[in-house]
């Protein structure tokens, strides 16, 4: 296979010339018929080597070439769907049809105060009730204090009659998780925020 170079008909700038190749031949053979530790014989012009001799004793035979190795390919039992051109069994994706469910029972549930800076309470109820888990945002109250702490009193007093615990999220208690009903919370690990993932 030719180069760029050939191809545009100039001299491999990176290939050697050939009378360096034709040199290092040369010293090639020359090494080959010279066995290692010998010294150099003077040869009188009379005598003939037999040159077809040691270049057949130095030739060595080619290696015999392997047979093929032929993959067995293992097809699933019973498949009659189509096949790769190695033999391998196709998984065309777009012929699985999956069963349309309905909505899922359960959600997750964002919510943060209104305008009025109030929380929907019985719509978080009924939520819950079905099994909802809800986070409740408060950081949009962040310089209303007394607001902040009413909305966690009727949070309080609705999960008081529901019979959940509400879990705060951060520090400052801005962040509430409520879990829905049959939800369970592993509360044997409360760390927060990344200090403790770090360590």
């Amino acid at each position: 296979m030719g180069t760029l170079w050939q191809f545009f008909g100039f001299p491999d700038p990176e290939a050697p010339s050939p009378e360096t190749v034709k040199r290092a031949k040369k010293r090639k053979t020359k090494k080959e018929n010279q066995a290692p530790g010998q010294q150099l014989t003077i040869v009188s012009p009379d005598e003939v080597l037999p040159v077809e001799t040691t270049l057949e004793s130095n030739v060595s035979k080619p290696a015999p070439i392997p047979p093929p190795i032929k993959h067995s390919t293992s097809l699933p039992k019973g498949w009659t769907g189509p096949v790769t051109p190695d033999g391998e069994a196709f998984h065309d994706l777009s012929n699985y049809s999956s069963t349309s469910t309905d909505f899922p029972d359960r959600a997750l549930r964002y919510v943060v105060p209104d305008q009025m800076h109030r929380l929907p309470i019985r719509p978080i109820e009924d939520r819950l009730r079905r099994g909802d888990t809800v986070i409740v945002d408060l950081n949009g109250l962040i310089h209303m204090d007394t607001q902040t702490n009413a909305c966690r009193r009727t949070l309080k007093h609705m999960a008081d009659e529901i019979g959940i615990a509400i879990f705060a999220l951060d520090e400052s208690d801005k962040l509430l998780l409520l879990p829905g009903s049959d939800v369970s919370m592993d509360v044997s690990k409360n760390e927060l925020g990344l200090v403790p993932l770090l360590m």
